[in-house]
């Protein structure tokens, strides 16, 4: 259809309805495809970037920045290469390493386990009345708030070593942002849809099955990503203390190498504990995009 205007110029309404996204430019692609394509590859060459940053910045440390910076000696801070071949490529470090490895990784997987359960029936609780969450949270935010360190001889006194002040050490250490983001989730779901399962008569267990916890699943899984890796800091920190036992963690590998100053296997340890907390995180990321999936805006590109 075409619509002549006072100049007598035609304009085509069938062409001027043309959804951008349906447009392409001079080479045939369409805008959001190219967009995605950038998205794609920002994914891939911002971290290689910003790795390459940091591994030169990490040389540059061992040869001149330590002396440069802090008067201290380079090898306080080996070279990257020493830290691969010492850690990982020679074979006693390496089995040390990785076996240390495994049980933080038990250790913080139980421990996120127990917070997720744990965390999630307190922010429910919490969500049905505000007297209740007036009298947890005060007490949530205490336990945020204390120096887990200042705790720590209490929890030993109480449960010696081992294994299970370890995990109490990842469940109070990554507690808070579960209930914080689930609670703050299940409280924003749309007005409207209250009254209308008002209207429909719909108990709070109905409430809270088909409205208020799909609606807090962005929140869910953003407090489950936080608390997934201070679960792996609270693994290690653990392990820093509570050292009797047979299951000897990456914190406890690590200390050792450190009190026999033997930087490389530290940075070894540091290296594998950052990749933990990071697998974790991604982990969950993944679980969240799976879950959320594009049904919320959350799950929608907008950059």
């Amino acid at each position: 259809m075409t619509i002549i205007n006072s100049a007598g110029v035609g304009t085509d309404l069938g062409m001027s309805l043309t959804p951008p996204d349906a447009a392409v430019d001079q080479f045939g692609v369409a805008p959001d495809r190219k967009r995605r394509r950038r998205l794609a590859w920002s994914r891939v060459l911002g971290p290689v970037l910003v790795f390459v940053v940091f591994v030169a910045v990490w040389h540059w440390m061992h040869t001149d920045g330590m002396r440069t910076l802090f008067n201290r000696p380079g090898f306080l801070i080996p070279a990257p290469e020493t830290v691969i071949n010492d850690s990982f490529v020679e074979p006693r470090a390496r089995a040390a390493l990785f076996n240390g490895i495994k049980w933080t990784a038990y250790i913080a997987l139980i421990g996120l386990a127990i917070t997720i359960v744990v965390g999630m029936i307190l922010a429910i609780i919490m969500a049905q009345a505000r007297a209740v969450e007036n009298s947890i949270y005060p007490y949530l935010v205490a336990i945020q708030a204390i120096p887990i360190l200042a705790i720590v001889p209490v929890i030993y006194s109480m449960f010696g070593g081992g294994l299970i002040p370890r995990i109490l050490v990842c469940v109070l250490i990554s507690i808070f942002p579960i209930v914080t983001n689930t609670l703050f989730g299940l409280q924003s779901a749309d007005r409207g849809q209250h009254d209308l399962f008002t209207l429909r008569g719909a108990n709070r267990f109905t409430r809270l099955v088909k409205l208020q916890l799909p609606a807090a699943m962005p929140n869910i899984f953003t407090g489950f990503r936080i608390s997934a890796g201070l679960s792996v800091i609270g693994a290690v920190v653990g392990e820093q203390f509570f050292r009797a036992g047979s299951k000897p963690g990456i914190g406890i590998v690590l200390e050792s190498y450190r009190q026999k100053g033997i930087y490389p296997q530290v940075f070894g340890c540091l290296i594998l504990a950052a990749g933990l907390g990071i697998i974790v995180f991604l982990l969950f990321g993944l679980l969240s995009k799976v879950v959320v999936g594009h049904w919320h805006e959350s799950g929608r590109s907008t950059r």
